[in-house]
């Protein structure tokens, strides 16, 4: 953006377009155009905006926040802690699509999948922002908003929308050259990554003097430039991110291959932007012609893939390096037309296995699979550990989904976790009936130790997936075992494998060891239990679709049943979720000092309330906002504030009264005799109906200082079967939530709770309270049905019976717990047990709170007491 006298030119345009051409009638007026000739006009170059109107988030992207530094190595910008990003929205009025920078107080809004693409959202303040480290660069910042509706279609978005003069590929701030994915670092994302880089040149071989592998290791230090190299990619691993908060390299990723020739095998690394040019055109099988490339030692603590020819040489003492310059790296992809066998280049070897193998491999083996996929879980999220010594490092997240596979040598499938391995196209479309092949496998393997454990397989840094439709021209199709599998899916039928195959929900894997002591062996490096308070805090900090497990002590204050015929006819939905107001404004202001802030409080799904029924007056997220409603009533939010202000000294001074154990046993003690006058046959009618409440529960229910409510679940959380005629939509209902509005995910009129549950057997609603009685929370159980597709490899060895109409006869069949049996419901009073939770946040103030297993500790003879 060119700049005259300090107007923007973009100012000037604007004014003699609204005049337009002599004859012609003045185009539409624009809203996004009218702020923004008003704030850069503005003496503050910050306006606050009475007449807000909605706008369209056509797209949310994401880039590293990097802070500069000086020589001095002292920060020139401060970023609040755990910055790391910044985000740009691409929103439309009707005639402009416009890119604005969100401001950083409001990250937290993308962060939980709030603001995304396909929303309408009110601008109600933006300012200016001028880089003064470049040259006539300047951007709109929003810095505070309010969401309206959501599911916007792109059918229904304005349409004459003018073409910004910016390059759509760079980010507003900070000068950085490209946008990350959304969700993850190691995915190729934008235009900026070229899909199919290969020429049409034909290759004279006869005019190169081609240098092997070995004699390259031998005599590079001898050269000053090196000959051409003719190899053949063996290996391919995913993208490597290394983005700094400190330093700005303009592209921070490298990708690592295995490439060998006749003489055998090297590492070749493709640094910084010549990822862009390069990384999704170089596939394993591909030969490839290399110049002006460099060689340096290896990095001696790498790991390296293993090698499926064990025949083969490995040269590990040095790597070859492809860089953008000095030198300036030369490739040539050798199409299959033009390569002869005299070069002798090696075939590329895969080392398949069957289920019916795989349980007697080591753990840690390398292997390939094909598999049928029967199931496929939602794609989740897995926070990245920070490294001791590398403050610098960027918060980053793993990608990844469970799916399931047969190949009909085995009852049970391949269980898979698959991590994203830079091929969103395959990651993304992963569905029920599709012919998966990973490569590069890793074996889990804990059978020696834990009983119920089920070997699985994960993904490795090498690690290649295909789906149906990915598999022409790969290298394996000529593999005996994979012609076995296909022989084997031409005798199946397509109904009964659709009768078992179900895709998304709340997956259990992998199940918690036998014992809680494997449990501690496994954790040995986080704290082991965590108390109700930071149970609380950990699931406020989840970002969108993250996922951990967090073990609490406890005991089991009530059980309700969630029938199958109550989650089909949507009793699963989520209560109604209050809108409470934070501060005195609808905004944080300048003069309060705060930084942006969003109309929000994040809350446990179905939380009441305080002091209110929730039946009797229904409440509002911040999702649900619109346009005719505007900002709060200021009168409302004083009182409000007023009212949550004595609450607060309300709940500190309860925290303040003194409680000790002693005195939580003597004020709940029960004598055998009043145990035994307990009116045992309603106890069994309240069983057979579904519910159970402990001997404690009436009177701790009504002193907790805090219940969180995660239930009922949302549509989300239950596993549903697959139906291939809505292959797109639930495909899409189960991926994480994209970056930009496009037709293919848009919204359908379709809502993923008219498909049926996979299971028959609904779930359970624990209440579990605090070892010190002032705390509850309300999980979910889903109880193991061998029936299910996802739990074939979870079947017990006394299977329940599936006629069984009493709900709490069944689980206490089905019950988690090692160990003696608990052979009544009475047997869970005042019975201490050992809680392993797993929390996932499904976007907005939506959490799922699940419980994967339960341990006594009274049979564990390791546990501390």
């Amino acid at each position: 953006m060119n700049m005259e006298s300090g107007v923007p030119e973009r100012v000037r345009e604007a004014a003699d377009d609204d005049i337009g051409p002599a004859g012609t009638a003045p185009r539409p007026h624009s809203w996004l155009e009218s702020k923004f000739l008003k704030v850069t006009t503005s003496p503050t170059l910050s306006i606050t905006i009475d007449d807000h109107q909605p706008v369209a988030i056509i797209a949310v992207e994401r880039y590293l926040a990097t802070i500069c530094t000086s020589e001095n190595k002292t920060p020139a910008v401060s970023m609040p802690p755990r910055d790391d990003f910044c985000y740009d929205v691409t929103i439309s009025d009707g005639v402009y699509q416009e890119k604005w920078h969100l401001d950083n107080g409001l990250n937290f809004l993308v962060q939980r999948n709030i603001l995304k693409c396909g929303t309408e959202v009110n601008i109600t303040k933006c300012s200016y922002i001028y880089d003064e480290r470049r040259m006539g660069w300047g951007f709109m910042c929003i810095e505070e908003l309010f969401c309206g509706k959501d599911g916007l279609r792109p059918n229904t978005l304005p349409c004459r929308e003018i073409e910004k003069k910016k390059d759509p590929h760079l980010p507003l701030k900070g000068g950085m050259k490209h946008y990350l994915p959304l969700w993850n670092n190691e995915e190729p994302y934008g235009d900026i990554w070229i899909q199919n880089n290969i020429p049409d040149v034909q290759l004279n071989f006869n005019t190169f003097k081609i240098v092997s592998l070995s004699d390259l290791e031998i005599s590079w230090r001898n050269r000053k430039s090196f000959p051409p190299l003719l190899v053949k990619i063996i290996l391919k691993s995913r993208l490597l991110y290394f983005g700094k908060k400190r330093r700005k390299p303009d592209v921070p990723y490298q990708a690592y291959f295995e490439v060998a020739d006749q003489s055998g095998m090297m590492s070749l690394i493709l640094w910084n932007s010549v990822c862009f040019d390069w990384f999704q055109s170089l596939k394993v099988g591909t030969v490839i012609l290399l110049r002006q490339y460099s060689v340096k030692l290896s990095y001696p603590s790498r790991i390296r893939p293993v090698p499926r020819n064990p025949q083969m040489n490995m040269f590990t003492t040095i790597e070859l390096s492809l860089n953008s310059q000095n030198p300036s790296a030369i490739i040539n992809i050798v199409p299959d037309k033009q390569v002869k066998a005299e070069w002798k280049l090696p075939d590329v070897k895969y080392n398949f296995i069957t289920r019916s193998e795989l349980n007697s491999l080591p753990h840690n083996h390398s292997c390939d699979v094909i598999g049928l996929v029967t199931f496929v879980g939602r794609a989740q999220r897995k926070r990245k550990k920070s490294r001791a010594g590398f403050p610098d490092d960027c918060e980053g997240f793993w990608l990844y989904r469970w799916v399931q596979a047969v190949d009909g040598t085995a009852e049970q499938p391949f269980v898979i976790q698959l991590f994203a391995s830079s091929q969103p196209d395959i990651f993304e479309n992963i569905h029920p009936m599709s012919y998966l092949v990973c490569t590069q496998m890793k074996v889990v393997q804990d059978s020696a130790s834990n009983t119920s454990a089920t070997a699985y397989l994960t993904t490795t840094c090498e690690s290649q997936i295909f789906i149906t439709g990915f598999h022409r021209g790969q290298p394996y199709i000529t593999n005996e075992k994979v012609k076995r599998f296909i022989r084997w899916t031409k005798t199946q039928t397509e109904a009964e494998l659709l009768e078992k195959s179900c895709i998304g929900g709340y997956c259990h894997f992998p199940l918690a060891p036998d014992t809680f002591s494997l449990y501690r062996k496994d954790n040995k490096d986080e704290i082991v239990f965590s108390t109700f308070g930071e149970l609380k805090k950990e699931i406020e900090e989840l970002q969108y679709r993250e996922h951990r497990r967090i073990a609490v002590q406890g005991l089991i204050a009530a059980i309700q049943c969630i029938s199958d015929d109550s989650i089909a006819k949507g009793v699963s939905g989520p209560e109604p979720v209050e809108e409470e107001e934070l501060s005195s404004s609808p905004y944080e202001t300048a003069e309060s000092g705060g930084s942006p802030s969003f109309l929000l409080k994040v809350r446990p799904q179905g939380e009441a309330r305080q002091g209110h029924d929730e039946r009797d007056t229904p409440a509002l997220s911040g999702q649900e906002l619109s346009q005719e409603q505007g900002p709060p009533n200021p009168s409302k939010r004083r009182k409000t504030q007023h009212d949550s202000k004595a609450q607060h000294n309300k709940l500190v001074s309860s925290k303040e009264r003194s409680f000790d154990e002693e005195s939580i046993e003597d004020r709940y003690q029960f004598s055998e005799a009043d145990e035994q006058r307990t009116n045992k046959a309603s106890d069994e009618k309240e069983a057979d109906e579904g519910k159970w409440e402990s001997e404690l529960w009436s009177d701790v229910n009504l002193n907790l200082i805090e219940h969180l409510k995660y239930c009922p679940l949302l549509p989300e959380s239950i596993p549903r079967q697959f139906d291939y005629r809505h292959k797109e939509f639930l495909m899409q209902q189960f991926n994480v939530y994209p970056a930009k509005l496009k037709a293919k995910n848009c919204q359908s009129d379709e809502a993923v709770d008219q498909f049926k549950p996979a299971s028959s057997l609904g779930y359970y609603i624990l209440t579990i309270q605090d070892l010190n009685h002032r705390a509850a929370i309300d999980v979910a159980y889903f109880p193991v049905d061998a029936t299910h597709p996802q739990d074939v490899v979870l079947r017990p060895t006394n299977q329940a019976d599936q006629s069984n109409t009493n709900c709490m006869k069944r689980m206490l069949q089905r019950f988690p717990l090692t160990g003696k049996n608990v052979k009544s419901i009475h047997d869970l009073n005042r019975l201490h047990l050992i809680f392993i939770l797993d929390i996932c946040h499904l976007g907005g103030d939506h959490v799922e709170v699940c419980l994967n297993r339960m341990y006594n500790p009274a049979e564990e003879t390791n546990v501390e007491k």
